[in-house]
């Protein structure tokens, strides 16, 4: 049987018939505007970034670069296809789209009829970030009154913690890093995840002479691309912030007249942070007094200092409140006053859409549960607490995510996903593992083959990606997905009797940004709001206009059904919150997931370049530790802790920390030989206040494979 997409010839060999644009659809906040070369109504060329767009700029990432690789795979799945072997054989047959449709519809029925509608449960996250196609899967769920999906696995802390100070998530315009004279790029790899950042902080550097910092947990291409390297431990963010915030009032470099004028709390602060200067930070970050004091110094001497702040703090049990702390700094050296100056970490509140003909938020039942995305493996085992004493799922549609590779508490998941009286259908690109685990798939489109539209979000602007090209075999888009379902199960809403065009055309129009024909001729709408919004010069997003160095942690606004993890014991004002899965005895060592540079996630990981460059899988440690240990590079090693074990390649690196240990991801599972992946390793607790999942927040121990 003959379940590929195979290219009629190289698509590099042929000249293009037309240069059409576009937007990146990945979830990378740099949403960069493109240019594709259309060979024939199937085939695309190359891909590169638009030189006319003032973020892009021009540049983009290598694995979108060479797209072609992935759209024209020859293992893209072409043709729906139904488990015919037992759960998990990954043995499937052909069976046409009515019947697969027909299946999903009567598999949701029984459940209803059995359970209730929360019973069946959409699960979706950011494989596509167009508004249409990611979330169009929420009309249904509100239309039928099927589970709430509380999207928990990405920015909830980070999101958080950086409103809690401003009262709004929106900050200086990303390009203004060009004008900047010192860049702070803290938690975040952006020569591997959002290269447009490197793009404005090196212009700044050839042309102002500014210096860039990185603050990480490792050297990677960032940090050696930095003037200015800060190595911490993973989840001490908040400790270095305090020290640096020490020094600033320390040496009179605290902006006291900013502080009196646009802050709550500053002489609070100042007190609170007398015991917390750089030796105490070095104790906990494991960076030294002098990296700490040059890193303060500069600060304290470039008003004109820009905090780029990235979502590495979402991946930590105190990551709000690092990346509260970490945005404190720029209201102490008052670093809003200027262009090219502040903290900025996502302009999502800038775009004011309307969102009820997406996502139907106008049939919403706010009785309905929210389950939390983090913990799909607890709920799927059952758990009453996951599944707030409701029904068990046991119906679910998965789009735009991979949990069976993606999600914390990897032997959790691969048990929910084995039960006989689970049915899932997954609309997927490739066989992935979620795929693999299904009772249904369904071949989707990519993003040249539909139309959607995008909003930056390390970026400020919207932009269209129309359909370019023709899909493969019998793909079809998300939207088109929907509106079959929708159809069976009797679903009502007028969004299910509209293409994705003429709900682009209407949320346009209702969000104030024109209309379809406009963005089709403009390409993108920059939508930056002027200096003084941007920067707050009139006073922050809070009743008082004061930003906050005492959020009131349980009000910070965010898009939650609920309050999660230890919120009381949220720190009250900037500080290292001790909540962090800590080394111990049996688990001397800490673990961080860091993003790989040629994957996305799990996107990417089935082009050969990018596997090529990647390898394998491997985890980094130091020098001292691996001889410690009797680790060779190279060798095999063992990784536990309460959760499982994974077997892995050790790669000895200078660049860590002593008892801290670098696993670049998501690889698949079967990558391993033993078939689990490294998110066996992390854990699905949430996180204060919203929720989230500590993929860099691990405490485990590590050993020579025997």
């Amino acid at each position: 049987m003959n379940q590929m997409f195979r290219p009629k010839s190289s698509p590099s060999k042929s000249a293009p018939q037309r240069v059409a644009a576009t937007a990146c659809p990945h979830d990378c906040p740099s949403t960069c505007a493109l240019e594709v070369d259309v060979l024939d109504e199937h085939t695309i060329g190359r891909v590169r970034g638009a030189r006319d767009n003032s973020y892009t700029a021009g540049v983009i990432c290598a694995k979108v670069a060479r797209y072609a690789e992935r759209i024209h795979h020859p293992d893209r799945l072409i043709r729906p296809l139904v488990r015919t072997g037992s759960k998990g054989s990954g043995t499937f047959a052909p069976i046409s789209w009515d019947d697969a449709l027909d299946l999903v519809a009567e598999k949701f029925n029984e459940t209803e009829a059995r359970y209730g509608s929360e019973a069946v449960w959409p699960y979706q996250y950011a494989g596509t970030m167009g508004l249409v196609m990611r979330d169009g899967i929420h009309r249904l769920r509100h239309a039928k009154k099927y589970s709430g999906f509380h999207s928990t696995i990405c920015v909830n802390p980070a999101w958080t913690g950086f409103v809690a100070g401003t009262g709004l998530l929106a900050g200086p315009d990303p390009r203004e890093m060009a004008k900047s004279d010192c860049v702070v790029i803290w938690g975040t790899n952006a020569v591997s995840t959002q290269v447009n950042v490197m793009t404005h902080a090196t212009r700044a550097r050839k042309e102002r002479g500014a210096k860039i910092v990185a603050v990480d947990v490792y050297m990677n291409g960032t940090m050696e691309q930095a003037d200015l390297a800060v190595l911490v431990r993973p989840g001490t963010d908040g400790a270095l912030a305090c020290a640096v915030m020490h020094c600033l009032f320390r040496d009179g470099k605290a902006d006291r007249d900013f502080l009196a004028q646009h802050t709550d709390a500053p002489d609070e602060l100042e007190q609170h942070l007398q015991s917390r200067g750089p030796e105490w930070a070095s104790k906990i970050t494991g960076c030294p007094v002098e990296t700490i004091e040059e890193f303060a110094a500069l600060v304290g001497n470039t008003p004109r200092t820009y905090f780029r702040l990235g979502y590495g703090f979402s991946r930590s049990r105190n990551g709000a409140a690092n990346m509260h702390a970490a945005s404190c700094i720029a209201a102490v050296s008052g670093a809003w006053r200027h262009e090219g100056g502040g903290a900025f970490h996502n302009n999502g509140a800038i775009f004011h859409w309307d969102r009820s003909l997406i996502e139907g938020t106008d049939m919403i039942d706010p009785s309905i549960r929210m389950l939390d995305q983090s913990r799909i493996g607890a709920i799927l085992c059952g758990d009453a607490d996951a599944l707030f004493n409701g029904p068990p799922v046991t119906a679910m549609l998965i789009q735009n995510t991979n949990p069976v590779s993606v999600a914390p508490d990897q032997t959790r998941v691969k048990q929910g996903f084995a039960r006989d009286d689970l049915f899932v259908c997954v609309h997927e690109q490739f066989m992935t593992e979620t795929a693999k685990a299904a009772d249904l798939v369904l071949p989707a489109t990519m993003f040249m083959e539909h139309d959607d539209i995008y909003q930056g979000g390390g970026q400020q602007h919207i932009l269209l990606g129309p359909k370019l090209i023709e899909p493969p075999g019998e793909c079809r888009s998300n939207h088109d997905v929907i509106l079959g379902l929708a159809k069976r199960l009797g679903a009502q809403h007028r969004g299910f009797d509209m293409t994705s065009r003429e709900i682009i055309d209407w949320t346009l129009q209702k969000s104030g940004w024109g209309t379809l024909e406009n963005l089709e001729r403009e390409r993108w709408i920059d939508c930056q709001p002027d200096f003084d919004t941007a920067h707050y010069t009139t006073g922050f997003a809070w009743p008082d206009r004061k930003f906050r160095f005492k959020p009131d942690w349980p009000t910070v606004p965010f898009r939650s059904p609920g309050l999660s993890g230890p919120v009381d014991d949220l720190p009250k004002l900037p500080d290292h919150w001790t909540v962090i899965e800590e080394a111990d005895n049996p688990h001397p060592f800490r673990l961080a997931t860091s993003p790989a540079r040629n994957f996305l996630n799990t996107t990417f990981n089935e082009t050969p370049t990018s596997l090529g460059r990647e390898q394998r899988p491997t985890v980094m440690i130091h020098p001292d530790d691996a001889a410690t240990l009797s680790i060779t590079d190279g060798g095999k090693v063992i990784l536990g802790n309460q959760r499982g074990e994974v077997r892995i390649h050790a790669k000895i690196f200078d660049g860590v920390r002593r008892g801290v240990l670098i696993a670049e991801s998501i690889w698949p599972n079967d990558a391993y030989e033993d078939g689990r992946g490294i998110n066996t390793l992390t854990g699905a607790d949430p996180i204060a206040p919203y929720g989230g999942a500590a993929f860099h927040d691990n405490r485990v121990w590590i050993k020579p494979a025997a």
